[in-house]
């Protein structure tokens, strides 16, 4: 497990906005990751990483543990843990993520 908290770390820390998914950006797999793709397309996201969690189960649970979060999608900005697609969906209609999105390099 400790390899899976390791390969997170790594990847949420190498980049500046990843999102953990069921699917792909291309062909998300439930409607909730299908969301946050859109939110971060409507956001001008250029520089998006996605891992999709039904790949591996390890990953799918430890991403979970990782930021005491119990669903999925997950995204993260520079290394931090934002939330899921209700809390996106929230902070878009407010202009934070915008705000959070354009300040992480992603958008450029």
């Amino acid at each position: 497990m400790s390899d899976v908290k390791e390969f997170i770390r790594e990847t949420v820390t190498a980049h500046p906005v990843v999102l953990f998914m069921k699917g792909t950006a291309q062909f998300p797999q439930c409607g909730f990751s299908g969301r946050a793709i859109q939110i971060l397309k409507d956001n001008g996201v250029k520089k998006l990483v996605t891992v999709n969690v039904l790949e591996d189960d390890e990953v799918r649970q430890g991403v979970k543990d990782f930021s005491s979060w119990p669903t999925i999608p997950q995204l993260y900005v520079q290394g931090e843990f934002v939330g899921g697609s209700d809390i996106m969906a929230e902070m878009n209609e407010n202009g934070e993520l915008k705000k959070l999105l354009d300040g992480s390099g992603a958008t450029a």
